[in-house]
């Protein structure tokens, strides 16, 4: 008879191999989409809605590109939230609109010293699988 695992032992090698997961997805995700490294050193310092981002007249600075409607900025800040790298902003009232870097964005973002590596084509693609047809 071969020992069965225990409780202590089975869900750690689980809960790491889904925190790889999701580091992977998460890394993934932030050198697909546009924004680039000021952009998270902004919502490091303080909360930004949507709506207030587009309106910004540096967003050269802080978006690779033409920034789309504020709802496809609300859509891609939506993403990061559920993988970990954003999170909503919390007043008196619950959650706003605005958005603020979670621990697991500032540890990601540590690891490269200068901007974010624009992902490679294989990347992206896993990006989009990842993104726009989940597992289920």
């Amino acid at each position: 008879m071969h020992p069965q695992p225990t409780n202590d032992t089975a869900p750690q090698g689980d809960a790491e191999e889904r925190d790889q997961r999701s580091w992977k997805r998460a890394e993934r995700a932030v050198c697909s989409l546009s924004y680039r490294r000021t952009f998270y050193g902004l919502v490091s310092d303080q909360a930004i809605s949507s709506a207030d981002f587009c309106q910004r007249t540096d967003l050269d600075r802080l978006f690779r590109g033409r920034v789309a409607a504020p709802d496809s900025v609300e859509n891609d800040w939506i993403w990061l939230i559920r993988l970990g790298v954003l999170r909503r902003e919390v007043d008196g009232q619950g959650l706003t609109e605005r958005v603020r870097l979670t621990p697991m964005g500032r540890q990601l973002l540590a690891t490269w010293p200068a901007e974010i590596p624009t992902a490679t084509p294989l990347q992206r693609l896993q990006h989009w699988v990842s993104r726009y047809r989940p597992r289920r």
